[in-house]
């Protein structure tokens, strides 16, 4: 039988790395696990004890709004200028989805179509590399990084890149996807690169969609910009902003799309027909984190970044050469030297048999991103601190 739409999907390489855990773990042993990035963090308590007390209201327990009820939407409008100073209209430049994931997919289905294509980042985490395919359309991907860069800042050689890719298509795309902090390289930009990207889609005809996941998560005194602040953005850009990672609300699924009206207006008539919308407590209760809960995504900032510098540093200790990202919840690292000629799964494989560490392939990101391996901070510092312990005596190459 022919399945429509995930005939063409490659290998789920993450599920080699969770069974490996999952044997690992029958026998006894102790993986130390870096390889999903599911904060292990709490949700604010403010927003746990609204969501019961909504949930104990029979009101709340009919059909909410697909497109959010207003004051989420007011909400959001509320935290974009507050960090920001972006204006939004919560009526027509703001609609609810159910994560981000949710959102960004759907939001394909009403930009691109058969024989539509969209510029992909390569490596990117792997909805960015498949939502354009589950509407029909063509990916093609520019690369994130030079693969021999010392930073984890893309700069010209991305533009170069992207401009090389409008030039070469076949069909000229209609849609750039692109993530800062970037999932899974940790890749930060700053404004002027915002303001290049706004300037190439106004003069190419073609839609900025900006997966925001990692707006909170910037260190060392840095702050990601959002695509919105740039002078003229609303008239090519849209931007997903998710309360996953910024407030450790990862199971409870509220996100939302920013932006452009008439593309806000598409998703949400694609919504309508699709979803209900989020249960109504817990969009109640996002209210609350974000009017209530303002500071909580400061408190996981200064987690995030204590738990980076430990495996950093250890790493380093290693002797395993790794930048510190400036955003995101992710290291990316490449594979040391001495085990380049392993493929990030065997590598992988290799850090979960003999060291008792799970780390994320980089080819399940991507083509481009077989040369490394990914961690997630969502250890902590008595843990990363034993993982450092434990690649200290699987590599033995390093030594």
């Amino acid at each position: 039988m022919e399945f429509r739409r995930v005939t063409g999907l490659p290998p789920y390489v993450f599920a080699t790395i969770n069974g490996l855990k999952a044997v690992a773990r029958a026998n006894g042993r102790d993986v130390i696990d870096f390889g999903f990035g599911n904060p292990d963090l709490p949700s604010p308590s403010v927003a746990v004890e609204k969501l019961a007390e909504a949930a104990h209201n029979p009101k709340n327990h009919r059909y909410s709004a697909s497109r959010g009820i207003p004051n989420l939407r007011l909400a959001i409008a509320n935290r974009y200028k507050m960090l920001f100073d972006v204006e939004l209209d919560p009526d027509s430049e703001v609609v609810t989805t159910i994560g981000a994931k949710e959102g960004l997919t759907h939001l394909m289905w009403v930009l691109l179509g058969p024989g539509d294509s969209a510029i992909v980042p390569s490596p990117s985490y792997p909805i960015h590399l498949a939502g354009p395919g589950f509407a029909g359309a063509q990916v093609i991907t520019v690369p994130m990084l030079d693969p021999g860069a010392s930073t984890n800042d893309p700069g010209d050689d991305f533009f170069e890149g992207l401009l090389e890719a409008w030039r070469t298509a076949s069909v000229k795309p209609r849609v750039i996807v692109v993530s800062f902090p970037h999932n899974p390289t940790s890749a930060c930009v700053d404004l002027a690169f915002m303001e290049r990207l706004v300037g190439f889609a106004l003069e190419h005809d073609v839609v900025i969609c900006h997966d925001f996941a990692y707006a909170d998560l910037g260190y060392d005194g840095y702050h990601p910009p959002s695509i919105l602040q740039v002078p003229r953005a609303k008239e090519c850009c849209v931007e997903l902003y998710t309360l996953t990672k910024s407030f450790s609300m990862a199971g409870w699924r509220v996100g939302f799309l920013v932006g452009n009206a008439e593309i806000v207006a598409a998703l949400t008539k694609l919504k309508s027909y699709l979803d209900y919308g989020t249960f109504q407590p817990v969009q109640i209760a996002a209210i609350v984190a974000m009017n209530e809960a303002v500071d909580y995504p400061n408190q996981l900032r200064a987690i995030y970044q204590s738990r980076r510098d430990t495996l950093i540093e250890g790493l380093h200790r290693v002797g395993w050469d790794v930048v510190a990202p400036r955003g995101s919840m992710f290291v990316w690292a490449p594979i040391p030297e001495p085990y380049r000629a392993l493929s990030s799964l065997e590598f992988s494989t290799f850090l979960i048999e003999e060291a008792d560490v799970a780390t994320s392939p980089g080819v399940g990101f991507g083509e481009g991103g077989d040369t490394h391996v990914r961690f997630a901070l969502i250890e902590n510092e008595l843990r990363t601190n034993q993982a450092i312990r434990n690649l200290r005596r699987a590599l033995t190459k390093l030594s």
